[in-house]
């Protein structure tokens, strides 16, 4: 194995086989202006095309290229978790395949880290942040505001650089069910950020389909917060009120539309009554979930191949 590089480049991929070579392509030169020694580690989150064959044949052509096939898909930010594990460099850049986020911003991402910063966020500029659906806003806008991580930038972030101390302490965590942003956010150090353009996908699908954009948004909730309780026993006492109404109501002899006032208060109190059992229970039921599934300590993902120069010791972990 080579000397330690002073930068790791960490890529997520999924089924990303035709944008490989042109990320590295432009990726390389980018990287060499920079004027660092550099590695670039690719993790291929189970993928169903040729990602792994070109990563492996990348390796070959490029000693600095470096890749790891999961056995089963475990998701993009256990793959970055894995990569963060493999990272050498002083510092370490995550950046997605798909050439959303261009290779070109690594030199602004640098130059902040050289200036001392230990977090550098590449935060997308007004004009991409226009084409995030209200849902990603939102999803922004709870973390900032409900859960206080102010340093996270207001349109989002999915490219960002740390600093070999924050890596080494990225590493003390090993959570299952966490968002890899929030828990960066979280961690504090000297955090920075700039702004770039996202670009139109290269080739492909994206990868994050509603259902893991939702556990994303339930991790960030549970992993950092006790908002989802309090939020059960404040939909409680809204429906105990709404349910006091509507059996005051019946008292009164006053119907609901077609039901005479008798059967208002029965609806009252089996509707409302049900209803906050169910929402109890349902979000209780995901603190528990999570709780058992961190105390299995399984391994995070496992790994199903590797290229040269991948470290022998990480067959899981």
């Amino acid at each position: 194995m080579t000397d330690a590089p002073a930068l790791s480049l960490v890529t997520p991929a999924l089924n990303e086989a035709d944008n490989l070579p042109v990320f590295y392509a432009r990726a390389s030169a980018a990287a060499d202006a920079t004027g660092l020694a550099w590695e670039w580690i690719v993790i291929d989150d189970h993928s169903h095309d040729r990602t792994f064959d070109v990563i492996s044949e990348l390796s070959r052509r490029d000693a600095r290229v470096r890749g790891l096939r999961f056995a089963r898909r475990s998701g993009s930010h256990i793959a970055i978790a894995c990569g963060i594990d493999q990272a050498r460099g002083d510092a370490a850049v995550v950046l997605a395949a798909d050439l959303q986020d261009p290779p070109e911003t690594l030199g602004a991402l640098v130059a902040r880290w050289r200036a001392g910063a230990e977090v550098v966020w590449a935060a997308r500029s007004g004009r991409s942040s226009r084409s995030n659906g209200w849902l990603a806003r939102g999803y922004y806008w709870m973390m900032r505001r409900p859960l206080g991580m102010t340093s996270m930038p207001e349109a989002g972030a999915d490219f960002f650089l740390i600093d070999r101390k924050v890596i080494d302490t990225l590493r003390q965590f090993r959570e299952t069910h966490v968002s890899l942003i929030a828990l960066i956010t979280w961690l504090g150090f000297r955090q920075e950020q700039i702004e770039y353009d996202k670009q139109p996908r290269l080739h492909g699908a994206s990868g994050w389909p509603m259902s893991r954009k939702a556990k994303l948004v339930f991790d960030s909730l549970t992993g950092f917060s006790a908002l989802p309780v309090t939020a059960c026993w404040l939909v409680g006492l809204c429906m105990v009120a709404a349910s006091l109404a509507l059996a005051l109501a019946g008292f009164a002899g006053v119907g609901v539309g077609v039901l005479a006032p008798p059967l208002v208060i029965v609806v009252a109190a089996v509707g409302v009554v049900g209803g906050i059992g169910l929402v109890m229970l349902g979000v209780i039921g995901e603190y528990v979930w999570r709780t058992l599934d961190e105390t299995r300590r399984r391994p995070r993902y496992v790994i199903e191949a590797t290229t040269a120069g991948v470290s022998d010791r990480i067959g899981i972990s």
